[in-house]
C-alpha cells in the first residue's frame, strides 16, 4: 500500500472518530454554559491536556521543526519563547481570569466599566487574533495533505484548506466547547507520542549523542557552524540594525503574546475552581514543556536526516519537515514499510493537531461575537441563552469562510511565523487591557477601549505595510510592493503603543468606580463570588 493510501485511511478513521466525539458532546450541550464553557465540568488534568492540544499547534510541530530545521539556532528561538511565555499565562494571568469572569475575555473588562464600548472592543479583538492564528493551522493543514497525497498543484491545496475549514466548523457547530476540548484531549495525547517515538528513533539513530546529532545536521544544511550560531536567519549582516530589532520584537511578541489569546483564555472558564484553574496550568506547562525540548530534535533530526535542501524542496517554508522526518525515522527502523506506516501515522496526528486548534479559535472568535458583541451589545443583555449558542454557531461559519478566503494567500508563510504575527496583535491589544483592568485601580472604560484599539489597529497595519505581505520574495503578494515598516513582526513598537493608549485614555478620562475595582480584586484574589457570577 503506498503512502498516500495508509494517510487517506489514518485521516479518515482520525475524522471519524472526532466526529463521534463531537456528536456525542453535542447531544450533552444544551445550555450557553455547556457551549463555551463544557459545562465547567472538566479537571485540572484533563483542562491541562487540553491546553496543550489547543496550544501545540500546527505552527509548534510542522512549524518550529521546520523552521529550526532551515534556520539551525535562530529558529529554536521560537520553541524557547512559546515556552516562556506560559510562565506569564501562569503567573499573571491564569487564576484571576478564572475567578474574574464566566465565558470571554471581555467578562473582565466589562466587570467594572461602560460594558457595551468594551465588550464591543474586545469582541472585535477577539475575532482578529482569531483569524490571524487560523490562517496559520489552514496553510500547515495545506502543505501537509500536499505532501501526503502527492498534491503539488494550488488547486489541490487550496481544496485541501476548504475541506480542513468545513471540518473545523462542524466541530464548533456541533460540539461546542465540550466537544472541542475532548478532541484536543484525544490530539495531546497523540501528539506527545507521536513526537516521543520520532524523537527516540532520531537520538538512537546518533547513539543518543546530541553533539553528534547537531553537527551532522550542521554539515547537512549546507551552512557549516553558522547553522548552530545566531545570526543566519536574524540579525545578519544584510539586515542590519533592523534585523537585530526584529529578533527583539519577536521575542516580545511571544513572550507576552500567550497571556492575550482568546482561545487560551476561554479554557479557564472550563474547569469548576480556581485550584483546578491552576492545576490545569501547571499540567499545560509540564507537557508543553516537554514537547518544546523534543522539538530540537525533530528540527535538528530534519536537517541531518533529511537534509535542509529536501526540506526547502518539498515546501519552501519547511512546513513538511517533521513528516519528511519520520518517514526517514520509519525507514531505519523497518525499511520502506516502516517509512510509509510512521510518515502516515505522523501526518494524521500532524492533521489531528490543526483539526483541534481550529476548532479552539474558531469557538473563541463565534463565542464572543455571540456573548459579546450580539447579546451585550446589539441585544443589550435581552437575549436568552438560546438565541446565544444559535448566532455563535452562525458566526463559526462567517468566520471559518474568513479564515479559509485568507489562508489561500497565506501559504507561502511559514506557519510558525504566521502565529507570531497572531501573538504580537494578542499581545498589543489584548495584553496591555487585561493587565490594567486586573491591576490598576485607576484603569477606566477609555483606557480600555484606547488599549485594545491602539494595539490592535497599530500591529494590524504595521504588518500589512511590512515585507509579510509585499514587497519580499516569500510575502503574500510577492509581485506587488508597497511596505515601508522594515520589521517582520511590528512587536517591539505595537505593544508599547497598546500599553500608553491605555494609560492615555485613562488619565484623560474621569470616570473612576473604586467599589466596583475592590470587589474584582477580591473576586480574582479569592474567587469569592465568581462561582456566583457564572450563574448568571
Amino acid at each position: 500500500m503506498s503512502h498516500e493510501a495508509l494517510s487517506t485511511i489514518l485521516f479518515l478513521i482520525f475524522v471519524a472518530g472526532t466526529l463521534g466525539i463531537t456528536f456525542w458532546a453535542s447531544r450533552n450541550t444544551k445550555t450557553a454554559a455547556d457551549y463555551y464553557a463544557g459545562g465547567r465540568s472538566f479537571s485540572g488534568l484533563q483542562n491541562g491536556l487540553a491546553i496543550g492540544g489547543d496550544y501545540m499547534s500546527a505552527a509548534s510541530f510542522l512549524g518550529i521543526a521546520g523552521i529550526i530545521a532551515l534556520s539551525g539556532y535562530d529558529g529554536f528561538l521560537y520553541s524557547i519563547g512559546f515556552l516562556v511565555a506560559w510562565l506569564v499565562a501562569l503567573l499573571l494571568v491564569a487564576e484571576l481570569m478564572r475567578n474574574s469572569g464566566k465565558f470571554t475575555m471581555a467578562d473582565v473588562l466589562a466587570f467594572r466599566m461602560s460594558p457595551r464600548p468594551v465588550r464591543t472592543a474586545a469582541g472585535v479583538s477577539t475575532i482578529v487574533v482569531s483569524i490571524f492564528y487560523l490562517l496559520a493551522q489552514m496553510v500547515g493543514a495545506g502543505a501537509l495533505v500536499g505532501l501526503l497525497l502527492g498534491i503539488h498543484s494550488e488547486a489541490g491545496k487550496i481544496w485541501t484548506i476548504i475541506a480542513v475549514g468545513l471540518l473545523m466548523i462542524i466541530y464548533v457547530v456541533f460540539g461546542g466547547m465540550k466537544g472541542t476540548t475532548w478532541v484536543q484531549i484525544v490530539k495531546a495525547v497523540l501528539l506527545m507520542a507521536g513526537a516521543a517515538l520520532v524523537t527516540l528513533i532520531v537520538l538512537g539513530k546518533f547513539g543518543f549523542n546530541l553533539s553528534g546529532l547537531l553537527g551532522e545536521a550542521a554539515t547537512q544544511s549546507g551552512k557549516g557552524e553558522a547553522f548552530l550560531q545566531p545570526g543566519l536567519k536574524y540579525g545578519t549582516e544584510a539586515q542590519g540594525i533592523a534585523g537585530k530589532i526584529d529578533l527583539i520584537s519577536l521575542g516580545l511578541a511571544l513572550v507576552l503574546g500567550t497571556a492575550g489569546l482568546p482561545h487560551i483564555l476561554i479554557r479557564f472558564y472550563t474547569v469548576p475552581t480556581a485550584r483546578d484553574a491552576r492545576k490545569s496550568v501547571q499540567w499545560g506547562i509540564g507537557i508543553i514543556g516537554v514537547f518544546y525540548l523534543l522539538t530540537l530534535v525533530l528540527g535538528f533530526g530534519a536537517a541531518a536526516l533529511v537534509g535542509s535542501k529536501a526540506i526547502a524542496e518539498q515546501d519552501k517554508a519547511g512546513n513538511t519537515a517533521a513528516p519528511q522526518l519520520a518517514q526517514k525515522a520509519g525507514e531505519i527502523l523497518f525499511g520502506e514499510l516502516g517509512g510509509t506506516i510512521l510518515l502516515a501515522v505522523i501526518a494524521a496526528v500532524a492533521f489531528a493537531t490543526i483539526l483541534a486548534v481550529v476548532a479552539g479559535l474558531t469557538l473563541a472568535s463565534s463565542s464572543s461575537f455571540a456573548h459579546d458583541l450580539y447579546a451585550h451589545v446589539f441585544k443589550r443583555g435581552t437575549a436568552t441563552e438560546r438565541q446565544e449558542v444559535v448566532v455563535a454557531r452562525i458566526a463559526a461559519f462567517v468566520i471559518g469562510a474568513i479564515s479559509i478566503a485568507l489562508s489561500i494567500f497565506a501559504q507561502s508563510l511559514n506557519v510558525a511565523f504566521l502565529v507570531a504575527l497572531a501573538f504580537a496583535v494578542a499581545a498589543s491589544g489584548n495584553l496591555p487591557a487585561i493587565l490594567f483592568s486586573l491591576f490598576w485601580k485607576r484603569f477606566n472604560t477609555a483606557g480600555a477601549v484606547s488599549a485594545i484599539y491602539a494595539g490592535l489597529i497599530a500591529s494590524v497595519v504595521l504588518v500589512f505595510f511590512s515585507p509579510v505581505v509585499s514587497g519580499a520574495p516569500t510575502s503574500m503578494f510577492p509581485d506587488s510592493d508597497w511596505h515601508w515598516f522594515p520589521l517582520s513582526n511590528p512587536g517591539i513598537l505595537s505593544i508599547p503603543i497598546g500599553f500608553l493608549a491605555g494609560y492615555i485614555g485613562t488619565i484623560l478620562s474621569k470616570e473612576y468606580n473604586a467599589a466596583k475595582y475592590a470587589e474584582i480584586e477580591v473576586r480574582s484574589l479569592t474567587g469569592l463570588g465568581a462561582e456566583k457570577a457564572a450563574k448568571h
